[in-house]
């Protein structure tokens, strides 16, 4: 492997002498396995997929074994389907098909359940056939109609009734599981209104790119809003609570605190608690045995200049534990106060029961941006390893207020680059060094937290922001074996330039500064002009963590990255890693990650390729690849039917329209008759 830049913790030596962590960061020894009790399972039969991430606790594990590393070379294409969604945006008017198809199917009771937003269908699992379908707008007119996906849904089942709901066309969506029919006992007709957040509070839209989770008999919601680049004001994130049955809301939290909630004051003027945002776009969890939902939160508007919001602001960037019952908050953590880097969550919390020096913890691990892994006690919130607040340079914005101190994680360490140094340039040839010093010395770089830098006056220079706002770990988040409390994190490096302006028609924002994405210094990625990355490899990485102990087992690159770049083709390099959004399925014996899409609509060019591989879980070995007719751009699933296991993930591409496919192991040629 390559070992590429170190993954700095950049703590500082009083950090590391004090909690005196001296462990080997790449340790070569898998932890044992042991049996997953049923709560770690998510307590489903094995062979089925209930939820977008497997399960309430967001493993994306299955026990299936039935393909593994002796036959893995075998899988071949048992069944394509092409998303309906393109035929119902042909069938009418005002529907439009997403930029790229990221949908994540379920298998529950004998049938895959596909909720791409637009619409709904069953399938067959061995033929991919189509079981049932169904069409939001024959009685209902398209409203909110933007060009976002919709990862998936989520089934129901409480032995009499069996559900799939899922979010679109600005409602929450309850179908009969077995005929595709709007269910009618659940809210008006199958249908509530997402629009209306009860207490009198109306939204203009409602989007939600993820899926729901059920937690009990309550399924609960986030939903997305706007960044908001051009005004000060955003409609405030909430996350609501409905009855499964019937479609009552149960209760509402408000993410932006009203005057007489808790955390009101973090907002230190009036003005700042209008900032609005702090959505949760990514998914949730769910313990169902504690009967907790865990939230994981965005930064509020703006994105990148705060000086209209002073304080912390809570709950914006925060991991939210909320009674699933209630919506009482049960504790909270903020991990980035009066954010400025959009470092929002993008991904859930992942729920895990360790061992931690002899004590078992039920656990819950956050993927994030930064590159951070925060573990905590999830039923008191105490972090499992300490979280200690370190001075992050200040801000020399005008009315900026940046906040002095920032939460470092000083366990597990950090698994992926964090800040720029000059150490950290590629350094392939000379030649590429001296473009890479030469192009850093337009701008300020620095740790992570480096504040956004104005850009006024001929002396100023942009701020390179590592990780950047795609950087680290997105929604993509990470997968966990529950036998062995390993968490596999795919993550890229993407060095992203951030600098600020006034804006250029006032009448048009009331912000005194914002980022300006129409001129190149305003917010891109940071490539040398040759369209190379201007660090050192992996682009892209997978790295695993054993859970029990906070130790990094290993980190490989994964995929080929520019290594046949013209200025790098000659020197026979290995794997240097994709830069592309990819999602982790993790197996009883492989764990499988592709490239990604080149159909993202937020990532570097020439991020992604069609490459689908699987990886050993010990060492990080590739055992298999598999090139595919597009990339892969949703989550991978699996499931087995009729005792045959199959993989499915949704693929699309630039010009590829997207549709899920299948692999599977040759069938067993039939006994010949007698």
């Amino acid at each position: 492997m390559i070992p590429g830049p170190a993954i700095r913790r950049r703590l500082g030596s009083v950090v590391l002498v004090a909690f005196a962590i001296g462990t080997a960061a790449f340790a070569q020894t898998a932890p044992t396995p042991r049996a997953a009790s049923s709560s770690q399972t998510g307590a489903q039969p094995s062979g089925e997929w209930h939820n977008y991430a497997a399960d309430s606790r967001s493993s994306k594990y299955s026990p299936l074994d039935q393909v593994d590393g002796t036959n893995v070379h075998e899988l071949e294409i048992a069944w394509r389907w092409k998303s309906i969604d393109y035929g119902l945006a042909a069938r009418h008017e005002g529907v439009v098909p997403p930029f790229v198809f990221q949908n994540t199917p379920m298998m529950r009771d004998g049938r895959v359940l596909v909720a791409t937003g637009i619409g709904a269908a069953a399938l067959d699992p061995a033929t991919g056939e189509i079981l049932w379908t169904f069409d939001p707008f024959k009685d209902e007119a398209p409203r909110n109609m933007g060009r976002l996906s919709v990862r998936g849904g989520v089934t129901w089942n409480d032995g009499a009734t069996r559900r799939l709901f899922f979010n679109g066309n600005g409602r929450l969506t309850a179908l009969d599981a077995d005929t595709g029919a709007l269910d009618q006992d659940f809210g008006d007709g199958g249908r509530l209104d997402m629009l209306d957040a009860g207490q009198g509070v109306r939204r203009r839209q409602y989007f939600w790119t993820s899926a729901p989770v059920v937690c009990g008999d309550v399924i609960v919601l986030g939903e997305s809003t706007s960044d908001a680049w051009s005004r000060r004001r955003n409609p405030p994130g909430m996350i609501r609570g409905y009855d499964a049955r019937t479609g009552a809301l149960r209760w509402r939290f408000n993410i932006v605190p009203e005057p007489d909630e808790f955390g009101f004051d973090t907002w230190e003027s009036a003005e700042a608690a209008q900032a609005g945002a702090a959505n949760v776009w990514t998914w949730m969890s769910c313990d169902q045995e504690l009967g907790m939902v865990y939230a994981a939160t965005s930064t509020p508007s703006n994105d990148w200049y705060g000086g209209h919001r002073p304080g912390k602001g809570l709950f914006a960037e925060s991991i939210l534990a909320l009674d699933a019952g209630s919506g009482e908050r049960r504790w909270h953590f903020q991990a980035v106060h009066h954010g400025l880097w959009d470092f929002d969550f993008p991904a859930p919390p992942v729920l895990a029961d360790i061992v931690v020096d002899g004590k078992p913890i039920k656990a819950l691990a956050q993927p994030s941006k930064q590159a951070f892994l925060y573990v905590f006690d999830r039923e008191t919130g105490e972090p499992v390893w300490p979280i200690v607040e370190l001075p992050v340079p200040p801000s020399d914005v005008p009315g900026e207020q940046a906040w002095p101190t920032q939460p470092h994680p000083t366990w597990p360490l950090p698994y992926d680059l964090q800040g720029l140094a000059i150490d950290d340039l590629i350094d392939f040839t000379p030649e590429l060094r001296a473009m890479a010093l030469e192009y850093v010395s337009r701008y300020r770089i620095g740790p992570i937290f480096q504040p956004p830098t104005l850009i006024e006056g001929p002396d100023a220079k942009p701020t390179i922001q590592v990780p950047g706002a795609v950087g680290g770990t997105n929604w993509n988040g990470a997968a966990l074996d529950p036998e062995t409390n390993v968490l596999y994190l795919p993550s890229v490096t993407v060095p992203a330039i951030l600098g600020l302006r006034p804006p250029p028609d006032p009448a048009r924002s009331n912000l005194r500064y914002r980022v300006d994405l129409s001129e190149a210094d305003g917010y891109a990625w940071a490539t040398l002009p040759n369209g190379l990355p201007i660090t050192k490899p992996p682009y892209g990485r997978l790295t695993a963590i054993d859970l029990d102990t906070g130790e990094h087992l290993w980190m490989v690159p994964n995929g080929d990255g520019p290594r046949d770049h013209p200025a790098l083709a000659h020197l026979d390099l290995p794997p240097l890693g994709q830069q592309g959004r990819v999602s982790a399925l993790v197996t009883k014996t492989l764990v499988f990650l592709a490239d990604g899409s080149d159909a993202m609509p937020v990532q570097p060019e020439g991020s992604g390729s069609r490459k689908f591989r699987a990886y050993d879980k010990a060492n990080g070995d590739v055992v298999w690849e598999m090139e595919l007719p597009a990339g892969v751009s949703g989550a991978p699933m699996t499931y087995l039917h009729e005792g045959r296991q199959y993989i499915v993930m949704a693929i699309s591409g630039a010009g590829f329209e997207g549709e899920l496919l299948a692999l599977a192991l040759p069938e067993a040629p039939a006994a010949s008759a007698p």
